[in-house]
């Protein structure tokens, strides 16, 4: 990777493009220290110490920090996220949209307008129900009508932002813009997450049990993202032939190729539907401050930081229901991104076949069986790193914002835009050897 890096600079035309991602990366961390004008910082710190749990942790890594200090890029590029991913469900269900995306890059372009339009009405509604809900509460100075505008413009104009910086970088930058946002917030929080793990297992201690800790944490760590890195380059190739075709006195044709099928097909999704499911009656009794009797009980179920604690393993159960939607959410979003009735009718219209399998029919019914298997397979790895923080967090006390989620993002989206780099540069060097 460092090769790739160090090869990369000493061309001028993507030196260009890193330095531009960099640089816009740095108004990022700048935008995420300016505080809202007329807002209490001081309230929300002391209310989101007091939040137990995941609920808000992870949203406080993927907004770098933000979302805590109460900047103008509190909501980050989490409404954009949102957006893509109901813009996306939707062309599933409506013919329209599902028109657009098939005709080619006019229709791409719209529903990227779409999903731009989208993204500020959530905004808009995100930065209002905080402002008036937390405004109630002491977040804003003064509670009135000026400072809650105030705070819903500076809130919905960050988050725009947000949106356009991530445009530009895909643009003139290297990788995908969104994905590198959502990167450098998550590892702007690293620092901290360490200096607590630091604090708690290794500074105090004797010196052989300091190490030791220190070393099962980089283990653990390490054994992750290797397992990151095996989920997400892991294919299942698909063997496919195509038939020979007589073109005058030629006969053509009768390459093999093959079908790779992702073992990880889904990426984060099925974590992210999971996670949002969960934290979702959480967040919203946040804002109306009820959390007694039955539903507050109810609610420590779904408090990750009440599972695998050894003194109430009842509420483990929660962690049984977040697997359980880790499986479905796999399976469900392979589904409506990979259609094997798709694949087998273009493999028979283009003369190809898998070997020992008729095409049509006998065909889709043979990958879907395959897909199964690989999905099976890619939602136990998810469910390894993704449920691993929570079981350290819940035996050792371990209090850390990022974990198999993040892990997962953060390996996934590096190992994506230095591929781009690698690529880019292969172009390069193309196009000087034809010059």
């Amino acid at each position: 990777m460092l090769t790739t890096l160090k090869n990369a600079f000493k061309i001028r035309e993507i030196r260009n493009k890193i330095i531009f991602t960099f640089l816009m990366l740095v108004i990022i961390r700048i935008g995420s220290q300016i505080p809202i004008p007329g807002v209490n910082r001081e309230f929300f710190a002391n209310w989101f110490a007091q939040q137990t749990g995941g609920a808000f942790s992870f949203f406080d890594a993927v907004t770098g920090g933000s979302f805590v200090n109460m900047s103008i890029l509190a909501l980050n590029i989490n409404p954009y996220i949102t957006s893509s991913i109901i813009v996306q469900l939707l062309t599933i269900a409506i013919p329209a949209l599902e028109e657009m995306q098939r005709d080619g890059d006019d229709g791409r372009k719209k529903i990227v307008a779409i999903t731009r339009y989208v993204t500020v009405a959530l905004a808009l509604i995100q930065a209002t129900a905080m402002a008036v809900g937390f405004g109630r509460q002491g977040l804003l100075t003064e509670y009135n009508a000026l400072n809650v505008i105030t705070a819903v413009v500076a809130m919905t104009a960050g988050s725009s932002l947000m949106m356009w910086v991530g445009e530009r970088i895909t643009e003139h930058g290297v990788g995908n813009g969104i994905s590198i946002v959502l990167v450098i917030n998550i590892i702007s929080r690293l620092p901290a997450d360490f200096r607590s793990l630091y604090e708690q297992f290794v500074s105090g201690k004797a010196p052989a049990t300091a190490i030791l800790s220190a070393a099962i944490i980089l283990a653990i760590i390490l054994a992750m993202v290797v397992l990151v890195i095996i989920l997400n380059d892991g294919i299942r190739k698909i063997p496919v032939q195509y038939a020979k075709k007589m073109q005058g006195r030629r006969a053509v044709g009768g390459n093999s190729s093959n079908i790779p099928l992702r073992v990880n097909t889904s990426g984060v999704m099925p974590v992210i539907f999971a996670q949002s499911i969960l934290q979702l009656p959480i967040i919203i009794t946040s804002f109306v401050q009820k959390s007694d009797g039955a539903w507050g009980e109810f609610l420590k179920y779904l408090n990750a930081s009440n599972w695998c604690v050894p003194g109430q393993p009842k509420y483990t159960i929660g962690m049984i229901v977040y697997i359980g939607l880790l499986i479905f959410f796999a399976y469900f979003y392979t589904s409506i991104t990979f259609n094997p009735i798709m694949i087998a009718d273009n493999l028979k219209k283009q003369g190809g076949f898998v070997p020992g399998i008729r095409p049509g029919a006998p065909t889709s019914e043979y990958l879907n069986r395959i897909l199964n298997y690989v999905v099976f397979i890619g939602a136990v790895g998810l469910i390894i790193i993704s449920i691993l923080p929570y079981i350290f967090s819940g035996v050792f006390g371990a209090n850390v914002s990022f974990g198999g989620t993040s892990l997962i993002i953060i390996v996934s989206v590096v190992l994506e835009t230095i591929q781009q780099i690698e690529s880019q540069m292969l172009v390069r060097n193309y196009k000087g050897f034809l010059e």
